[in-house]
């Protein structure tokens, strides 16, 4: 994990953080909602709205830091699968069928299993690969989405009340140079905060959309190029099991999926 830090993505991170927490600074030194609350000794705002910057922190070294599903080697790979043995898995699989038989990676050269892809950046394969993003520079895979959205979800609530309390602390001036003046920090925080707030939620809403359904970023841009969703129409997707169930298995699953055995079963289904 220490070694994850100190990569390329040192620099992106501790922007992060500093950005973080000096919004939330200008916040408590100006003459805003939270800062007022805390002069009246109401501090249950304050308390909350740090908290909520805090987890917003946490949570996005969570998703930075961890592993977002590598496929480590196909001896692993075999062992992984959260419904029985690969060696059953194979039999099932129809040999002839390209569009179901693991191929091995043009560029680490383990086998794939479906819905994993490789990331040129992060220089390994990804199971049920998302998209790699270069905010938390790591990729979001099957291991990290759920707290990839949780993520976005806390993010969204900290920006859209950050970038409330900036303009509540805004004040008029005779002049515009005193107006800059007093106001020039509390400005940029909430330009900040506004460009993150429209960042966060259309991601989140995005996010939501493609857990409901069972789909991932790359699976809904790049459908036309993925063998295994090539032979389907375009508004079929083999892994989708309903809104209940997709989200339910989106949050609550932990281990790794067999796909193939989803693909097949519905494959089967609509024969």
């Amino acid at each position: 994990m220490f070694k994850s830090m100190f990569k390329s993505g040192c620099l992106v991170r501790t922007v992060h953080v500093i950005l973080t927490w000096l919004t939330t600074l200008v916040l408590f030194l100006h003459n805003t909602d939270l800062r007022k609350c805390q002069e009246r000794g109401d501090l249950f705002q304050p308390v909350l709205f740090s908290s909520v910057v805090l987890l917003s922190v946490l949570l996005y070294f969570t998703v930075s830091l961890m592993d977002p599903g590598f496929v480590l080697s196909d001896s692993v790979t075999k062992v992984e699968t959260s419904v029985d043995s690969n060696e059953e898995l194979e039999q099932m699989i129809p040999q002839d069928d390209s569009s179901l038989k693991q191929r091995r990676c043009g560029y680490c050269f383990l086998l794939q299993p479906m819905r994993a892809k490789h990331c040129k950046m992060c220089k390994r394969c990804v199971r049920r690969f998302d998209h790699h993003c270069p905010w938390i520079d790591n990729c979001v895979g099957e291991r990290n989405h759920k707290w990839f959205l949780l993520y976005l979800c806390v993010q969204f609530v900290a920006v859209s009340w950050g970038l409330q309390a900036s303009w509540s602390g805004i004040v008029f001036a005779p002049t515009w140079q005193q107006w800059f003046t007093q106001n020039g920090l509390l400005l940029g925080a909430f330009a900040l905060t506004a460009v993150f707030s429209v960042v966060s939620l259309l991601l989140l809403c995005i996010h939501v959309y493609l857990a409901s359904v069972n789909s991932t970023t790359w699976e809904f841009m790049s459908r036309h190029r993925i063998v295994y969703l090539k032979h389907c129409d375009s508004e079929e997707n083999p892994f989708d099991r309903g809104v209940i169930c997709n989200l339910w298995d989106f949050c609550c699953i932990c281990g790794t999926v067999a796909w193939e055995r989803i693909y097949i079963r519905h494959t089967n289904g609509a024969v």
